[in-house]
């Protein structure tokens, strides 16, 4: 099997199921932000250095796909397949991880600026970029297209575990968080 196919050479793609549209249309966009956020947390992998975080971090990459092949399937001409689908359990392991990192990091009493250690900035890039997954999925929606609540609310809880994750790095490193000033 060739990697190239030249069936996009003209500026369609094919989502699952077949139906070819045009690699602009916000479904494009939004499973395209996801596989770039993949990507960046791929990237993020290699700058921990902690087993659990890198755990939970490839955890997420697999996740990322789903919800990839989730975005990739429209949901009024294609069953999705049930590999695809994200449940509430997804969205709950999310929001403990999210938990048991609070738990190990001081009370934030201030706002904060993305930096401190190469993990940690990378973490912020992560965050800012699962953001724009969430607004190109909005944007998806508005469009009319229907998209599972556990989905949306993965992604929204994910930029919040990379928020999070971020100031755990900086602490692992013994590097203060950096604190916004007026």
């Amino acid at each position: 099997m060739k990697i190239y196919t030249k069936t996009g050479d003209r500026g369609t793609t094919s989502l699952v199921g077949g139906e070819r549209i045009s690699k602009s249309c916000e479904r494009i966009e939004s499973y395209g932000t996801i596989d770039e956020l993949n990507s960046y947390v791929g990237l993020l992998v290699t700058y921990c250095t902690d087993e659990m975080d890198k755990n939970m971090l490839q955890t997420i990459q697999n996740k990322l796909f789903v919800v990839g092949g989730y975005l990739a399937t429209d949901t009024s001409k294609t069953a999705v397949r049930q590999s695809l689908i994200l449940d509430e359990d997804n969205v709950k392991a999310i929001e403990a991880e999210i938990d048991r990192i609070d738990q190990l990091l001081p009370p934030l009493r201030v706002f904060i600026l993305p930096g401190g250690s190469r993990a940690a900035a990378l973490c912020n890039v992560c965050r800012t970029v699962c953001r724009r997954a969430e607004r190109c999925i909005i944007r998806l929606m508005e469009t009319g297209a229907e998209i599972d609540e556990n989905v949306l609310s993965y992604v929204n809880r994910l930029s919040d575990y990379f928020f999070l994750l971020s100031r755990k790095l900086n602490a692992d490193n013994k590097i203060e968080d950096i604190i916004w000033r007026e």
